[in-house]
């Protein structure tokens, strides 16, 4: 039975900056010697992101004094106080967005719900408010995919085509949430500053189910799953007293690199396919590094890659969000009918999920 994603919604704070901004106010309050300002410098202008949101409004208003920045630390509490009230909101406009402009799916058509989030925690939580505020059915089955880091989308359209695969009137409802801004922390490790130079917040979700799309869509081939042990602590999210503790090492896109092939090799062998077969590869832009080994890598054209280096630019690192842009941003190309997308996301373990779909 053929499974469909049907649409893809996204949103994301109004709070918004530049890199170069950002830059410049993290070489103002850790940069208290040259070599730190020059090692800042270097980072943010080799990012590759253009700009970033946050849902702290003094990221991006500087004439507020920033607690992130100056004096004592916010606690983890306090953050997660902020997550409880911005991380609501963007899951249910995200929501609203996918039923609002899916008039073949009604709110009493979805069976399921599914939610994505590792950057705060609260219940009743968010698969809750979906259910409340999009009036859906009470016996709407609930599920919830926490701490998994970026490559959660995977679990949950996993989880997806698993429902529906088994009830063709299963309807789907996916949203993930991620204010990595929130778990800022004043560090000059080079782990801590490099993660604190990509991550940013957002919100994006998927409708998935069996029915026949009436719209340009996903049909949902196949999905594979490693690890790459190796890499174990290089990529690692923690709970702190002051935020969450995000290791980003600068080993991680080598460990892609090196695992690459073998990872995927499942999915092509599966279904005859070569490297060249497939049109658009929708990769994780966990950074700029890992998008550039990957393409180089592969021996794959620009344009196969362009849809991740514009929300790679354009929004930073959302987290498990970050995928679900990509996907969406292929489809603003008007892809041929019948053209393959690989999705591919990493996240701690050093995990690495990929994925086969088919323009619909």
């Amino acid at each position: 039975m053929p499974i469909y994603i049907h649409d893809i919604q996204t949103a994301v704070p109004s709070g918004q900056n530049s890199q170069d901004n950002v830059r410049e106010m993290m070489k103002s309050a850790l940069g208290e010697d040259r070599k730190t300002k020059a090692i800042l410098h270097r980072i943010y202008t080799q990012s590759g992101i253009k700009k970033r949101h946050s849902v702290i409004d003094e990221f991006h208003q500087p004439e507020k004094v920033n607690p992130f920045l100056n004096g004592k630390s916010p606690s983890t509490g306090q953050r997660n106080e902020i997550y409880k009230k911005e991380a609501s909101d963007l899951f249910v406009e995200v929501g609203e967005k996918l039923l609002t402009n899916n008039p073949q799916i009604n709110p009493e058509d979805v069976t399921h719900v599914i939610t994505i989030s590792c950057t705060g925690f609260y219940a009743p939580g968010p698969d809750y408010d979906l259910v409340k505020h999009l009036k859906l059915k009470p016996e709407t089955q609930r599920f919830h995919l926490g701490f998994m880091g970026c490559f959660a989308a995977f679990p949950a359209l996993k989880m997806a085509h698993s429902f529906c695969s088994n009830n063709q009137e299963a309807v789907v409802l996916i949203v993930a949430t991620e204010l990595c801004s929130l778990h800022f922390q004043q560090k000059k490790e080079l782990d801590n500053l490099i993660s604190a130079s990509v991550f940013a917040d957002g919100a994006a979700g998927a409708l998935i189910s069996g029915k026949n799309p009436s719209v340009k869509s996903y049909l949902m081939d196949d999905f594979a799953s490693s690890l790459a042990p190796k890499g174990e602590k290089d990529m690692a999210w923690d709970i702190g007293d002051e935020g969450f503790d995000m290791v980003l090492s600068t080993y991680v896109p080598d460990i892609i690199e090196a695992n690459l092939k073998e990872v995927i090799a499942p999915l092509f062998k599966k279904y005859t396919l070569k490297y060249q077969d497939i049109d658009f590869w929708a990769l994780h832009p966990g950074g700029r590094a890992i998008v550039d080994k990957i393409e180089h890598s592969l021996g794959l054209e620009e344009h196969q890659v362009k849809a991740s280096r514009d929300v790679l630019a354009n929004y930073g690192n959302m987290s498990s969000v970050t995928i679900l842009f990509v996907l969406k941003e292929i489809l603003k190309y008007d892809p041929e009918t019948g053209s393959k997308v690989l999705p591919m996301a990493f996240g701690p373990g050093l995990t690495i999920e990929s994925g086969l779909l088919t323009v619909h």
